[in-house]
């Protein structure tokens, strides 16, 4: 029986939240080790696995912009469901997480956007930014990754450069570990895998409802 349930609670603690929003407001990014508890990656992971053939080809742009483009990225994925109660567990921390950054640094996220994404061994995304400034309401990016007993071989690194084309930070995707970043200013990639390599990649969103728009699309 699974240990996650419909009453699920964040486990993030006060002091991480204050971390997490000290190192935004600083440096507009922060990784975490452990972030989120072993059962919960566990299950995630499994559901990932379990629902492996309902994953897409991922593609670039968004609504009549959106196109498939191998060159740019071969990843798979798979849009986060509400109604399973283990992907609820997850949405419920991000939820704890947009409430603590807007109490903390008004940034006004408004919702939150998720897939899991499965790289199959040779996958990659080339570099790209999430969001563009004035262009999009994405503010804030999250990647949570399922691997356990990743290797230095396995590949699949994600490498966060600066708007200047900067190494800034290499990533190892490890079980449990958390990366938030500011959306629109800091350009990544997932570097070619050599094994199944498993991650949850979100965006915290500002409303941009207009009278003649709404958002997100009903």
């Amino acid at each position: 029986m699974s240990t996650t349930s419909l009453q699920y609670s964040p486990t993030i603690t006060e002091d991480t939240l204050n971390l997490i929003a000290s190192s935004l407001s600083q440096q507009g990014h922060i990784i975490l080790k452990d972030a989120l508890p072993t059962d919960l990656i566990d299950e995630l992971l499994t559901t990932a696995i379990n629902y492996e053939a309902q994953f897409k080809r991922a593609g670039i742009g968004r609504e009549n912009q959106h196109q498939l483009n191998r060159v740019v990225r071969t990843d798979q994925i798979r849009w986060i469901d509400a109604t399973n109660p283990i992907e609820a567990a997850y949405l419920c921390e991000m939820e704890g997480l947009r409430v603590a950054m807007n109490k903390r640094l008004f940034m006004g996220l408004f919702d939150y956007e998720a897939n899991f994404a499965h790289y199959p061994s040779g996958a990659f995304y080339k570099k790209h930014l999430d969001a563009f400034k004035g262009e999009t309401n994405r503010i804030l990016t999250t990647v949570f990754y399922l691997n356990e007993q990743w290797g230095d071989t396995d590949g699949g690194d994600l490498v966060i450069y600066d708007l200047a084309d900067q190494t800034l930070l290499q990533v190892k995707p490890e079980a449990g570990t958390l990366v938030v970043f500011l959306s629109d200013e800091f350009p990544h990639e997932v570097k070619k895998t050599f094994r199944d390599r498993y991650s949850i990649a979100g965006w915290f969103r500002v409303n941009n409802s207009s009278v003649n728009r709404a958002d997100p699309p009903l």
